[in-house]
């Protein structure tokens, strides 16, 4: 395990590498970015749209996945507000033992905006057997979740022929996951291959005994449904050059965003403006950090390291005493959706703790075996 010079970024994230001199690709971005023509992106972005003016009969120029979070909430009013366009909304809504109420006003407050939204609800008892299945097989409840949340906007863009759908980050270039790197920096096709997507692959669903009629919410469209209507994902952060946890934090909280009120010992959310719908993500975070050595907060860590706003030093502190942290309640309401035990929670957790990170202790602890910074 090797970290990043410029930031806390470990070479152990999923579909990631390093520069000769050591520098994750997220921070070869940002150093790019320091001599980017903004006002030539936004040209190229106005040239872009013109490429798919709105057809008769169309009400909409565009979908947005949204959560009513941060980042959705931006992207949809400027949109709105700075483009000029008319998008459609589209929602994936958790059921109701994993939604919050917080996530629910955020969706509302983006409605109360002024935006036409479809709200999506797979079928509650399907979503809490998959959840089972993901966490038993893989000890990670949202492996097909990711699927159903990120397919949710293309299958919504098929169904109504609405070809362009405006996305935020680049995971690629804003995080690292270099499977989504498209043609371009703005060309976001290649999503699916983000790590949690996985190809749009179910066959360990279909495996389990799941029919397709149960997981039409949770296929991600294939290329050949992208090519029959011309699908393009844009990333919209490609073109921003403000785009941030921060930024987007506080412009979407002037215009209604409810933010957490627990505290970072509770949820490992240095800002708390992160995954505002449900608090489940929690625990994966959690279970992350013990699978690849980083969780949210490496995540935060690494932005506000990038954007100088933190020191590298200060950066290593918080890691140190905030990374994979979860409260018990999260982990209990889980659980018992799910329906195991918190010990067999436990026992397939530490069965799946990267024993090169870290040492499980006879009482059940888990330790780092790294160096937070300076890796193994």
């Amino acid at each position: 395990m090797k970290y990043c010079k410029v930031c806390l970024q470990p070479d152990t994230r999923p579909n990631t590498y390093f520069s000769e001199e050591g520098v994750c690709p997220a921070c070869c971005y940002h150093k790019e970015l320091q001599h980017v023509d903004w006002e030539e992106r936004f040209h190229i972005l106005e040239d872009l749209l013109e490429q798919y003016p709105r057809r008769p009969g169309q009400y909409f120029d565009c979908i947005i996945g949204v959560s009513g979070g941060k980042d959705s909430t931006r992207q949809a009013l400027w949109a709105r507000d700075k483009l000029g366009l008319r998008p459609l909304l589209v929602c994936l809504s958790y059921p109701p033992q994993q939604v919050t109420q917080r996530g629910v006003e955020n969706i509302s407050n983006l409605i109360e905006l002024g935006f036409d939204t479809l709200v999506v609800g797979p079928e509650p008892e399907t979503w809490r057997k998959i959840l089972r299945e993901g966490f038993l097989r893989f000890t990670n409840w949202a492996r097909a979740t990711e699927q159903a949340i990120i397919g949710s906007a293309p299958q919504a863009a098929i169904r109504y022929k609405i070809p362009l759908i405006l996305w935020g980050e680049n995971p690629g270039l804003q995080l690292g996951d270099m499977k989504t790197v498209g043609r371009t920096g703005y060309d976001g096709n290649n999503l699916r291959f983000m790590n949690t997507v996985s190809g749009g692959n179910l066959q360990w669903l279909f495996d389990a005994g799941f029919t397709p009629q149960n997981l039409i919410s949770f296929r991600y469209p294939t290329t050949k449904e992208f090519d029959s209507i011309n699908i393009q994902i844009v990333y919209l952060g490609w073109f921003w050059n403000d785009w941030s946890l921060i930024n987007n934090g506080m412009y979407s909280v002037s215009n209604g965003l409810q933010i957490r009120e627990e505290s970072v010992i509770e949820t490992g959310d240095l800002t708390r403006v992160s995954s505002l719908d449900e608090d489940w993500v929690t625990l994966n975070q959690m279970i992350k950090y013990y699978k690849f050595g980083f969780g949210r907060v490496t995540d935060h860590v690494n932005e506000a390291v990038r954007e100088g706003l933190m020191s590298r030093e200060h950066g290593i502190r918080l890691i140190e005493e905030y990374d994979g942290s979860c409260a018990p309640s999260y982990i209990e309401n889980f659980c018992d959706f799910i329906g195991i035990t918190v010990d067999e929670f436990w026992i397939h957790v530490r069965a799946s703790v990267n024993r090169d990170l870290f040492d499980v202790r006879a009482d059940g602890c888990i330790e780092r075996r790294f160096k937070v910074g300076e890796g193994l």
